[in-house]
């Protein structure tokens, strides 16, 4: 459900000392065996999610970075009117 490389944004601000604010932005490093959501901050913190206590939103996952990547790509090659490099 929350593959690593997921991005997602902290909707209010965590109840601890580890200073993640509301709408700090991070990457899901893995899911453990009880469902948390260990995260890499983009504030540089690593305080894990509990989907079921925490409020956030999935901004992205994996596969949807590859598909723009790849009509990214495509968008490229019409612009050289089909020509590549």
């Amino acid at each position: 459900m929350y593959p690593a490389g997921t991005r997602i944004e902290l909707l209010s601000t965590m109840d601890d000392q580890q200073g993640v604010e509301k709408g700090t932005k991070g990457t899901v490093i893995l899911v453990d065996d009880i469902g948390t959501i260990h995260m890499k901050w983009d504030n540089g913190r690593g305080l894990g999610l509990i989907p079921e206590e925490d409020n956030f939103k999935v901004l992205s996952r994996p596969q949807e970075e590859i598909k723009e990547s790849e009509e990214h790509s495509k968008e490229q090659s019409h612009g050289m009117g089909g020509m590549s490099l």
